[in-house]
């Protein structure tokens, strides 16, 4: 491939990617204000600032460099009594009714054939450090140990030295939600039925 080529493909790629994660950002949205209207008034958790929870790195050895664009992340929502609501964040306290709505997001990964999310719900909590006080540590540690904790099963059983917790998945291939429709269809209202039948 020549250099102007090399160019031009370089720009494609980066323009994708950008187009691929606003697009992303935008059902995110959307699905916050449905769950805003439900009954038990979700919002979005915010661990420091509104924004996704996402393992990356700009380390430069081999294993880092792979972590450079988003590949994995997620969001949750919880009601509204369930959490504190300060000016950059949430301080979601574990107790024993908390449950959370997680979207955990999987656009690349070396076995899947093309991007999903991972939709459910978390419950039954809890840490086993006293430096961790909230569900917003929690989701930072999910992100850090994802393939221990999502190995393709509908239900999560997890504990180790930090924490604890139960979940119930299913999952939803990205490109298969292309309207407002297939969002209420696909991702709401299986979400709202896990989450209010556990």
């Amino acid at each position: 491939m020549n250099r102007i080529e090399l160019v031009k493909q370089t720009d494609l790629a980066f323009d994708f990617l950008q187009k691929l994660y606003l697009e992303v950002s935008y059902l995110i949205k959307e699905i916050e204000g449905l769950l805003a209207e439900e009954e038990e008034n979700f919002i979005i958790g915010r661990g420091s600032g509104y924004a996704i929870t996402a393992r990356s790195s700009n380390g430069l050895e081999a294993n880092n460099v792979h972590l450079w664009p988003l590949r994995t992340f997620s969001v949750f929502f919880v009601p509204q009594e369930m959490t504190k609501v300060t000016s950059r964040a949430t301080v979601t306290k574990f107790l024993p009714e908390l449950k959370t709505v997680l979207l955990k997001f999987v656009l690349n990964e070396s076995n899947i054939s093309e991007p999903y999310i991972y939709v459910g719900t978390l419950y039954d909590m809890d840490a086993k450090k006293e430096a961790y006080i909230k569900f917003e540590h929690l989701i930072t540690h999910i992100e850090y140990n994802q393939k221990k904790i999502f190995t393709g099963d509908d239900f999560v059983d997890y504990e180790d030295g930090y924490f604890k917790f139960k979940g119930k998945f299913f999952k939803i291939n990205l490109f298969e939600i292309n309207s407002s429709e297939e969002i209420v269809n696909y991702v709401l209202e299986p979400a709202l039925k896990v989450f209010r039948n556990i």
